[in-house]
């Protein structure tokens, strides 16, 4: 097991063993900008050697993945959750978006399996947070009005879409050379802090444990169930489009995500009555640790058997 994943495991035990360990809400909001912003430039900077016409076919693709998957989930959140129209429509929005941290771990997986994948994965990361979230709006708020301008000014504005957006410019605009002097910083110690990111990160999920009691075990199923669905979506698509075995490995990651910041924001704003506490116990006690302890090596085993 890699040691980022063992900080997630340690930082959840000490909650449940109910330790002291805390991490400073500014230290993890300086964590958090520093991994987006990490992301944003590699990408930015691979993305300047591309052709972008080249991008365009696969980035729309994954945009139509990525408005999909909630209406996947829907459904089942429906008519075998019983969980209400709006309720229902904010945990599909929260699937059909992204997590970041998620794609953080597959890439770092990635490398110790020393398998490379498209430099330009951190484009369609942000092309993924967006359409998911639309779409579970307009599936919690059928027949009702929603106030688009705020919501859109939630999503494309928020503070993942605006670092992973800022940085992937930076590193376009500055190009591999330009950005050779942030190598030893955002670089070279993207791992440590990725480490101590988790670390917060297995505190946290923790904290959401005790709230499976009361959603049952539903919950948990379709918290394990609907990656596997979507992951699997994702490594059928990367195939098609021709993505690289670890590009596709990466796909499957991100599809199989669940947002845990983007969407509860957007959710707040757009979905009100809407109860929050169920789709962040989903995306975060169960989805989040299904997917950093199992589900990146299923994906990457699963991409491997479909490609041999």
């Amino acid at each position: 097991m890699d040691a980022a994943v063992m900080f997630f495991i340690v930082g959840a035990v000490a909650r449940l063993m109910r330790s002291d360990l805390r991490i400073p809400a500014p230290l993890y909001e300086a964590l958090s900008i520093y991994l987006l912003l990490a992301i944003g430039l590699k990408g930015g900077a691979e993305l300047a050697k591309q052709d972008p016409l080249a991008i365009l076919p696969k980035a729309l693709a994954v945009v139509a993945l990525g408005a999909l998957i909630p209406l996947l989930a829907y459904p089942v959140l429906r008519a075998i959750g019983r969980f209400s129209r709006s309720d229902a429509g904010a945990i599909a929005g929260h699937y059909g978006s992204v997590s970041v941290v998620t794609y953080a771990v597959g890439v770092n997986f990635l490398v110790q399996q020393a398998m490379p994948h498209e430099s330009y994965m951190p484009l369609l990361l942000v092309l993924l947070e967006v359409p998911g979230i639309v779409v579970g709006v307009l599936l919690a708020r059928s027949g009702g009005s929603v106030a688009w301008s705020k919501l859109l000014h939630e999503v494309l504005l928020g503070k993942s879409v605006v670092l992973l957006v800022g940085g992937l410019l930076v590193g376009w605009a500055a190009g591999p050379k330009g950005i050779e002097p942030l190598t030893p910083f955002f670089f070279q110690l993207f791992k440590g802090v990725l480490c101590l990111f988790l670390l917060e990160m297995g505190l946290v999920a923790a904290s959401h444990f005790g709230d499976l009691r009361k959603t049952g075990f539903f919950l948990i199923g379709f918290g394990v169930g609907m990656p596997l669905v979507a992951a699997g979506l994702g490594i059928l698509l990367g195939t098609v489009i021709g993505l690289s075995p670890g590009g596709t490995v990466l796909l499957a990651t991100l599809a199989g995500s669940a947002s845990y910041i983007a969407a509860p924001a957007a959710m707040r704003i757009a979905v009100p009555e809407a109860n929050p506490a169920i789709s962040i116990t989903a995306a975060l006690a169960i989805t989040f640790p299904f997917n950093i302890v199992v589900g990146i090596p299923l994906y990457f085993q699963l991409t491997q058997l479909l490609r041999s």
